[in-house]
């Protein structure tokens, strides 16, 4: 995919012509227990990790095409949760279904990383034009300060152990999409009592992995760091010029919901696309 193109229709990579997307809420488990991350199901809350149900993959392209209804200017198809897209293979499989419907749409993809370099193949046949991976740390000691631990292949990891475990896998899986030409931008959930200090580092290595962009989303206090203080806004100024010397930073991350529809910071259509059209409730769990 060429970068330039990219970053001419998607909002997430620098478009600045009122670009839409639409998120497809198809992936419901997760592998990887985030200690800021609290997965849930409503309409009212308006950040990652949520959604107002789980739609199953055969369901997307009606749901595209009623969101193209409501706003033509939608570029991007991505999927970015509510759990992580590669700990099944629903994202895949919708993908698979929209890709010939909407060949004029970008396919983008949302990660922890932690299956990334076994599925990267899948992720590459599949026609991913641009993957985010959110990479919080490249030191096992204070990416174990950022997760709880997680579920690889049946057996949970904890501690350091479960950092250098994801650590490996997420740059591993970087270098190999990105050098088969899917551009990669990284997300780093801000905590400045974990990481700040540390972003310097995570920009360098992801950057030297492959990715093009990187992108600093500052904490929002709730689950097991509902404690820790929200960054400011001198925080992610300075977190931001430190990643800058490494790779070009995106500065206008909107904390988007799973099942966003719209324009990012103008409109969103989720609740006129999904709302009385979903049926399903299904809880979450990590493992």
């Amino acid at each position: 995919m060429d970068e330039k193109r990219v970053r001419e229709l998607h909002p997430c990579f620098g478009a600045k012509q009122h670009r839409g997307r639409i998120h497809l809420p198809v992936c419901p488990g997760c592998n990887l227990e985030c200690r800021f991350c609290d997965r849930k199901i409503n309409d009212v809350e308006n950040r990652p990790g949520v959604t107002a149900a789980v739609i199953q993959p055969i369901e997307a392209v009606m749901y595209i095409k009623r969101a193209l209804q409501f706003c033509p200017e939608l570029s991007v198809v991505g999927i970015a949760g509510p759990g992580d897209t590669l700990a099944s293979d629903r994202a895949f499989e919708t993908f698979r279904l929209i890709g010939d419907k909407f060949p004029q749409l970008l396919k983008c993809m949302s990660t922890n990383g932690l299956l990334l370099s076994e599925r990267a193949q899948e992720v590459i046949d599949v026609g991913i034009d641009t993957l985010t991976v959110t990479v919080n740390a490249v030191d096992p000691a204070i990416e174990a300060q950022m997760i709880n631990g997680l579920v690889y292949h049946g057996k949970r990891y904890t501690g350091e152990e479960a950092g250098a475990l994801i650590i490996q896998n997420q740059l591993a899986g970087i270098r190999k999409v990105a050098a088969a030409g899917v551009v990669v931008k990284v997300n780093t959930v801000l905590v400045n009592e974990i990481n700040r200090f540390h972003i310097g580092a995570i920009a360098r290595a992801v950057k030297e992995a492959g990715a093009t962009i990187y992108n600093i989303i500052p904490l929002i206090p709730q689950h097991d760091l509902k404690n820790c203080e929200a960054p400011s806004c001198v925080d992610l100024a300075v977190a931001r010029k430190e990643a800058g010397k490494h790779i070009d930073v995106f500065r206008h991350c909107q904390h988007c919901r799973a099942d966003a529809v719209g324009v990012p910071g103008k409109n969103n259509f989720s609740q006129e696309v999904y709302k009385g059209l979903l049926q399903a409730k299904e809880t979450f769990s990590h493992g």
